[in-house]
């Protein structure tokens, strides 16, 4: 036998006993915070803007004054059809390149990271928050939970072609350390937290 087949029987022979239990997890989440505070902070620490609304009728007199609407805007949301189109959801996503604001909704956040749980149901496209130059992401405050642990919970074993977790507006650096906004995505992110 080679020195080298004699060593790695030794190491076979003399292996530890498998642990297979895995950690309870059950204490993540368990942390006494406000989630809603806590979301809202970290946000605006990755260059995220939370608004607090009570309605439609507020985010369309947010988007009115604080958006050009001679450009284009998008949405999924019927309720938004006022002040962006509706009818984008079939046609090539390369004529989606001059999008200025695209407006979806979450299905729920997520407080510790600030990140949106989004799938293609609710996206049109899978482009949609990608190409446009602004975003804007609606979701309640009652679906604002804690920690990624819980968001995994929930997610759970649902079925769905494209999900993702969207947090703030897109971001690069480069070595020397300068902070590039929207360079792959959108260059701003507007949260608004419906009651």
């Amino acid at each position: 036998m080679s020195s080298k087949a004699e060593i790695l029987n030794r190491i076979k022979l003399n292996q530890p006993d498998l642990v297979t239990e895995l950690p309870d997890l059950s204490l993540l989440g368990s942390e006494d915070f406000d989630t809603l505070e806590t979301y809202k902070t970290v946000l605006k620490g990755i260059g995220g803007d939370p608004v607090e609304v009570s309605s439609y009728e507020e985010i369309i007199d947010y988007i009115k004054a604080n958006y050009n609407l001679k450009k284009r805007l998008i949405t999924t949301l019927p309720e938004l059809s006022e002040i962006a189109s509706l009818d984008w959801n079939n046609v090539d996503p390369h004529l989606l390149h001059d999008v200025e604001l695209t407006v979806v909704k979450a299905h729920f956040g997520v407080a510790e990271n600030s990140g949106l749980w989004v799938t293609d149901d609710i996206l049109g496209q899978r482009v949609a928050p990608f190409i446009a130059q602004y975003l804007v992401i609606i979701v309640h405050k009652k679906d604002i939970i804690r920690t990624m642990q819980q968001a995994y919970d929930r997610i759970g074993n649902q079925e769905y072609g494209f999900g993702t977790f969207i947090a703030g507006p897109s971001k690069t650096a480069d070595i020397e350390q300068s902070l590039v906004l929207g360079a792959h995505g959108a260059r701003g992110l507007i949260v608004f937290l419906l009651d």
